[in-house]
């Protein structure tokens, strides 16, 4: 792969830069800024603000006829056992970098009244975005793990010291039981979400330190495997593992049941983060480390993660329909959509690849701006339940609006970011091997748009609630407009000028098409 590096960056560590600042961010706020709640507040969004500025800079440098990993750094780490500090990005990990940078600089203004333990929160919220930034641009394997447990472990203290507990309780014959394990509680949610992942993060390492003892250079360096050949009977297994450790993230059926709960206790800024950007962390670990490195594996096992996708879309969506909680509909829409994600990845077509990685991105942008929405409606009416609001366009014309333009690019509207994501998918789905799988990605869209609607309705556009308790709510304010509007505009602009993200996108997808295609 290439390593070439535009002119006037090529001695400039951007890459690194990127990801530590937001870390530089938390160590000031927890040593500067303590009992200065203003000042933790913009230390937050000034060193998410670098990360941003930096990523669009990197956007518009990449250059797109060299194709191949760009700005690359290598700085050794363990020599004797092969451990670099080895960084680089392509089409795919940029649009994926893009897509983090505005998540968290959205989320540091959404999160601007938090007001218990904000410094704690903002240091928290920041060491995990430099996890995940360092997830999507590491070149090593070892560094990418290391980076991958940075950005899951503050879960379980974000959710478990800021998270809140769901309004609507289980229910039923076995309800006791459900209350007397804590059920719907963020301590309960908090601790499932972690287990789970920790789960999978054992199976990542068994794969990751199986391909290392493979490999004939002894290094842990992603472009060293990928000039190498493994066993297939190696490649079956290890991309099973990584198709298990990383599908947990990216709430594959039936291992997604963490997600919701996690989704609905968390904080807004966590669960922009977590339905916007760590579940794609989870499927680009499938694309990247097994498409990228197995394709014998990804050519024997393609049905079973389209089969399972096409699950993920139908139940996701019939079990959105089904919650009374604003909070569990948009979390089970996310186990939906990322359906459409993994489909477009099984397809094994450059279309439906390329519609995979494009969801990635609309999916986290539109998913980013519905919690932060419900995150905001939460605030001034202390209620997720949605049977018990409605009306409240009315008194909160931004938000609703907001909040439409949300639901439109989540049931695929044209001139929506979803539109085009999904539209590519589908066609993947027709094209590949199995044209079967579109049937129930179409039912998939049919059903968002079937709750996505009727839950707008509901809060937004339909009759106003008698509850004294709705009346005379007020409209986003401040700070909280730059996070709705920043969301709005990227969901608005990639979908009228798609070419945006699929031109670097389509620099990555097809080397890594070109070579499952030789197999086949």
């Amino acid at each position: 792969m290439s390593a070439a590096m535009p002119l006037g960056l090529s001695s400039f560590p951007v890459l690194s830069i990127i990801t530590w600042s937001p870390f530089v961010g938390a160590l000031l706020i927890m040593f500067l800024a303590r009992r200065n709640a203003l000042l933790v507040r913009w230390l937050a969004v000034a060193s998410t603000a670098v990360s941003l500025i930096l990523t669009l800079v990197v956007y518009v440098a990449y250059d797109r006829e060299a194709a191949g990993f760009q700005f690359y750094e290598d700085v050794p780490l363990v020599a004797p056992l092969g451990i670099n500090y080895q960084l680089g990005i392509d089409g795919m990990s940029l649009l994926m970098l893009l897509l983090t940078s505005i998540i968290i600089f959205a989320g540091a203004w959404a999160s601007w009244t938090v007001k218990v333990r904000s410094q704690e929160f903002y240091a928290l919220l920041l060491v995990l975005v430099t996890g995940v930034y360092g997830v999507f641009v590491s070149l090593d394997l070892f560094v990418l793990f290391l980076f991958y447990e940075i950005a899951v472990l503050p879960m379980y203290l974000l959710i478990g010291i800021w998270g809140s507990s769901g309004e609507v309780r289980p229910q039923g014959i076995f309800g006791w039981a459900f209350g007397r394990t804590g059920v719907g509680t963020k301590e309960y949610a908090a601790m499932k979400l972690t287990l789970y992942l920790l789960f999978g993060s054992a199976f990542i390492l068994v794969g990751i330190l199986a391909l290392y003892v493979a490999n004939d250079s002894s290094s842990f360096s992603f472009l060293e495997m990928e000039l190498g050949q493994f066993d297939p009977r190696l490649q079956s297994w290890v991309f099973l593992a990584f198709y298990v450790g990383f599908g947990i993230l990216a709430g594959i059926w039936p291992l997604h049941t963490w997600s919701p709960d996690g989704h609905a206790s968390a904080p807004t800024a966590v669960s922009m983060l977590h339905a916007g950007v760590l579940m794609k962390l989870g499927a680009y670990g499938v694309v990247r480390l097994g498409m990228g490195l197995l394709p014998d594996a990804t050519l024997q096992w393609s049905w079973l993660v389209g089969t399972i996708a096409c699950i993920n879309i139908v139940y996701g969506a019939l079990s959105a329909m089904a919650q009374t909680d604003l909070k569990y509909v948009i979390a089970y829409s996310s186990v939906s959509h990322m359906g459409v994600v993994m489909l477009g990845a099984a397809t094994l077509t450059e279309v439906g690849l390329n519609g995979s990685v494009y969801q990635m991105f609309a999916h986290g942008i539109m998913t980013g701006l519905f919690f932060a929405l419900v995150g905001l409606v939460y605030e001034k009416a202390h209620s997720r339940e949605i049977f018990k609001m409605g009306g409240f366009g009315r008194m909160m014309p931004g938000i609703a609006t907001a909040f439409t333009i949300a639901g439109l690019s989540s049931l695929g509207l044209p001139a929506t970011a979803g539109f085009v994501a999904e539209f590519l998918t589908f066609l993947g789905a027709w094209q590949s091997s199995y044209s079967w799988w579109l049937i129930p990605a179409v039912a998939g869209a049919y059903l968002t748009a079937i709750y996505v609607l009727r839950v707008t309705k509901q809060i937004f556009w339909g009759p106003p609630s008698a509850d004294p308790h709705f009346q005379n709510l007020p409209d986003a304010r401040g700070p909280e407009w730059a996070a709705l509007w920043i969301l709005v505009l990227v969901i608005v602009l990639f979908g009228v000028w798609p070419s945006l993200a699929l031109a670097p996108v389509d620099t990555a997808t097809m080397p890594l098409l070109n070579r499952l295609w030789v197999l086949q």
